[in-house]
């Protein structure tokens, strides 16, 4: 199963972390820059999911979901900057557009705090494995219904992936061309979804049928085959995420 995951072996103290810490983290990833909406916190934020990507040994991986991440933003930076209500100070115009400092600058805050919570997100995703981070959330009471789905979100990309891979180099084999001009590869792309979809359908529903020959909706307790990953500051970690964003809410409402 781990083979059609997003999850990079690599041997760090961040892949050595319990996926429920990882949880944690994401929370106070999204919560603080609420919180506390300054410049300041969210590029502190983002900087610390970088970073962390990176001792992991994955920001690599991560490059092509903040490139489409990126672009998806700089749109936002665009429109906010033109439109926004309130907008007065004009930085820069070009015919009918002007560009206004306020839209930028929101529009700015925005990109920190998305490429912080993405990034948050990105080290769950490749440094954890899907069967531990389901696991982990059924040991603690989890419906085992709702587990199967998220290790399906999980994998469902991954897989969609590897199969159009090997549907191109079967329909290469057969003289399709599937690369050259932009044109082309746009004919080659359109005949490739339907086997690609109705793949994962009836992937979908051979996984359903193997479950249920497993006994998936059986009432008796569960038993699982591994013991959990545990990592030996997991506890001081959340707690001391727990207390960062409690003390941000306390700052926010007294100071």
């Amino acid at each position: 199963m781990n083979s059609i995951s997003l999850y990079t072996e690599r041997k760090s103290f961040v892949h050595d972390i319990d996926p429920i810490t990882k949880l944690f983290y994401i929370l106070f990833s999204i919560l603080i820059p609420i919180i506390l909406p300054s410049f300041t916190i969210s590029f502190i934020c983002m900087g610390i999911s970088i970073v962390l990507l990176a001792l992991a040994k994955v920001f690599r991986k991560s490059l092509p979901i903040f490139g489409f991440v990126f672009l998806v933003l700089v749109t936002i930076v665009i429109i906010q900057g033109l439109f926004m209500p309130g907008n007065k100070t004009a930085v820069f115009g070009a015919g009918p557009f002007t560009l206004y400092r306020e839209g930028l600058l929101y529009g700015f805050r925005i990109t920190l705090r998305v490429i912080g919570i993405v990034a948050a997100f990105m080290i769950l995703v490749l440094t954890t494995k899907p069967s531990e981070l389901v696991e982990s959330l059924v040991r603690r009471g989890m419906s085992p219904r709702i587990g199967y789905v998220v290790i399906s979100v999980f994998q469902i990309v991954p897989e969609m992936m590897a199969a159009m891979g090997t549907i191109t180099d079967a329909q290469r084999a057969r003289g399709m061309e599937t690369e050259g001009r932009l044109l082309v590869r746009i004919k080659a792309f359109l005949p490739l979804l339907g086997p690609v979809i109705l793949g994962s359908l009836i992937n979908t529903k051979e996984r359903a049928m193997a479950l249920e020959v497993r006994g998936f909706n059986a009432r008796t307790p569960k038993t699982f085959l591994y013991e959990e990953k545990k990592f030996r500051h997991s506890k001081m970690l959340q707690s001391l995420l727990v207390l960062l964003i409690l003390s941000a809410a306390a700052w926010r409402i007294f100071a």
